[in-house]
């Protein structure tokens, strides 16, 4: 099969931990772990990540150096994407076969400028504050905050992906066996100039999974999975009727909302590749990556007439 697993920002730095090197790194090797069964049962396997958590911190470090302006956050979601990327395609290659290629590319992912999406800005960065700490950070710092799960988080803007960039390459690894480590935090958002032919980079994040599920379907892969640290979607999340969701159709799951900074990109990228493509799209743990994989875990979203594998 080819697959396209998208890796949660929260399976990589578990919430509430330190942002350390360390504990990144603890959580790239477990990740790393469960990966490389999978690539190892000979899937063609092309890899994407969050990196909401780290460049959030990256912008509060850039921002504390005052000596010159802070970097924009196309560039820091180039470093994000370069850093996560080293050290999945280390940890991968450490586990793998020598002859098992494993390459990282930095993706240009094209956006609109006039997406509305610049004007209200939805996409969590950076650590969890308690809602004093992010209201007293959105005065001095001039930020969006918002509340995520049971705190709060700075919001950027975050644009609709329209077109992912250096697809040729991507695919000529694929054909030459390698496992390909592309579009990390959902790409490096840039605009098209008044040219139509200039790029250039933009203040914004681009959501991984719609970036995600976009790259899927351009790549013509069967099985789209969307790997987080939670079993499954639930409905009535954290209250104490909630209930997970097995095998379930896009149009199902539009008839519940879901909220839009954490479990609802996921349940639109899913529903956009299964509309799209007729394929399957799993939401679940990645531990049980390789049971979201054949169809026994997780909540899989598919057309009635899609088996599991």
């Amino acid at each position: 099969m080819k697959l396209l697993v998208a890796l949660g920002g929260n399976a990589l730095l578990r919430r509430g931990q330190a942002q350390s090197a360390d504990n990144q790194l603890d959580n790239i090797r477990h990740a790393a772990a469960q990966l490389a069964r999978v690539a190892a049962l000979g899937h063609e396997l092309v890899l994407t990540h969050g990196n909401g958590p780290q460049v959030g911190l990256l912008a509060l470090q850039s921002a504390a150096y005052l000596a010159v302006e802070a970097y924009p956050m196309d560039v820091l979601g180039a470093q994000t994407e370069g850093m996560i990327g080293y050290l999945l395609e280390q940890e991968l290659a450490n586990r793998l076969p020598s002859e098992r290629t494993v390459a990282t590319l930095l993706t240009r992912v094209e956006v609109d400028p006039h997406d509305p999406a610049f004007a209200h800005p939805t996409k969590p960065i950076g650590p969890v504050y308690s809602q004093a700490q992010a209201q007293q950070l959105a005065a001095t710092k001039h930020w969006s905050v918002a509340p995520d799960g049971a705190g709060w988080r700075r919001v950027v803007a975050s644009p609709q992906p329209l077109r992912v960039l250096g697809l040729a390459p991507i695919r000529w690894l694929l054909a030459q066996g390698a496992l390909v480590i592309a579009a990390g935090g959902g790409g490096i958002p840039v605009v098209r100039g008044a040219d139509q032919r200039s790029l250039q980079g933009v203040e914004a994040v681009i959501d991984k999974d719609l970036c995600s599920a976009l790259l899927a379907r351009e790549l013509g892969v069967d099985c789209l999975v969307i790997a987080t640290d939670v079993a499954s979607v639930y409905l009535d999340w954290g209250l104490p009727q909630q209930r997970a969701l097995g095998r379930v159709t896009p149009q199902a799951l539009a008839q519940h909302p879901f909220q839009a900074g954490s479990m609802g990109p996921k349940v639109q990228a899913a529903c956009q590749f299964v509309l799209a493509t007729d394929r399957r799209a799993a939401i679940g743990s990645l531990d049980q990556i390789e049971d979201l994989i054949t169809g026994r875990a997780g909540t899989q979203v598919c057309t009635a007439n899609v088996e599991a594998a």
